[in-house]
């Protein structure tokens, strides 16, 4: 058996653009991942550092304050009931649940090898198939999963609003395919604040049983670096992997989930920087509009554009942008080879470095 090698990680493909866009006098502006850049909420850096949780392990599934707050936040802003005894945990950050459950799933369920992800989509869904010794599988729609691989899936993974398009999932139709073969559904919401069509949706409006959403504070609360989300739905399938994940040691550190409380009580903050995000998004659009003359649909959710190149040669644009505007952006290969003709902007640098991009491409 050959030893697994690694592939590239695919930000790291940016390095030479980086460059480029750095000779520009004011640097680089990065574009190309979603990290935050504006500051959390005092109040939570505050518990963050005068909890007093520092100097004992914390529990591996969430402080019964932790799983409180996260029920109370989901009923709040989304509207559902999940009983934060019994089917609410939390994960150290999101992404690597992501890229390990796969693996827990696997240890379940060893005769289902298959890991089915949208074929435009974050690449971890893809990757933590590969890290579990599974087949990823990409669908473009629930309808054209062929029946081997559906019979054969130890998961579904959907995405709503989408990294990297911004668009909206169906969820209903999703749990309604999951149940209906005994597919887990894992629904990735950590844009759903961040949704400009309609109201916040999440896939526990249609019951728990046989799905789990997985949430994030990256985002919402701009807590990238501290690493807290969690994760609730099916009481079976989350009391499974609270147990196995005791074992394995996964623990949100004290602070943090003291911390993570505050922040998932408080509202205002996120409403800020929902209209932060939106104001920021437009303003880009007219950029690229008029400097570039692309064309740029506004997203229904998250805060990426998500425009084709021209010609088709995302590459192209990308080192353009670099080269020009002195601004890294992501290539849509990046999250799957339906999306190679796109390219992922974020909405992620504060407005005076938009506006120097602007200047750069000579829009006033």
């Amino acid at each position: 058996m050959k030893p697994f090698v690694p592939p590239a990680y695919p930000y790291d493909r940016l390095d030479e653009l980086a460059a480029a866009a750095a000779q520009l006098p004011g640097g680089c502006i990065d574009l190309s991942i979603g990290t935050p850049c504006d500051p959390p909420p005092a109040a939570v850096v505050e518990a963050l550092a005068g909890s007093n949780a520092e100097r004992g392990y914390p529990p591996s599934i969430g402080t019964v304050a932790f799983r409180e707050a996260a029920a109370g936040w989901l009923e709040r802003r989304l509207g559902v009931t999940v009983d934060a005894a019994d089917e609410v945990a939390a994960c150290i950050g999101t992404k690597e649940f992501v890229a390990g459950i796969p693996q827990w799933l696997r240890l379940r369920t060893p005769d289902r090898d298959t890991v089915l992800y949208p074929a435009v989509s974050y690449p971890t869904y893809a990757m933590g198939a590969v890290l579990a010794g599974c087949r990823p599988v990409a669908y473009e729609s629930l309808d054209e999963i062929n029946g081997d691989d559906a019979d054969r899936a130890l998961c579904l993974w959907v995405n709503s609003p989408v990294n990297p398009s911004g668009d909206l999932t169906d969820l209903e139709a999703a749990a309604r395919w999951g149940r209906a073969r005994r597919v887990p559904v894992l629904s990735d919401e950590c844009y759903v604040e961040f949704t400009w069509h309609g109201g916040p949706r999440t896939i526990l409006e249609h019951g728990t049983s046989g799905v789990v959403a997985v949430h994030s504070l990256s985002k919402r609360s701009n807590l990238a670096g501290v690493r807290v989300g969690f994760y609730a739905g099916d009481g079976d399938l989350v009391g499974y992997l609270r147990e196995l994940r005791k074992h394995a040691g996964f623990l949100v550190p004290g602070p943090v989930q003291a911390a993570a409380v505050v922040a998932l009580a408080d509202d205002v903050h996120v409403d800020e920087q929902r209209s932060r995000y939106f104001n920021r998004l437009e303003r880009l659009r007219t950029i690229l509009r008029a400097g570039l003359d692309l064309e740029v649909d506004l997203p229904a959710g998250a805060f990426y554009l998500w425009p084709v190149a021209p010609g088709g040669d995302a590459w192209g644009l990308a080192k353009r942008l670099a080269t020009d505007a002195g601004t890294l952006i992501s290539p849509g290969g990046f999250y799957g080879p339906a999306g190679a003709d796109h390219v992922r902007i974020a909405a992620v640098q504060p407005d005076d470095r938009i506006d120097l991009m602007a200047q750069r491409l000579a829009v006033s």
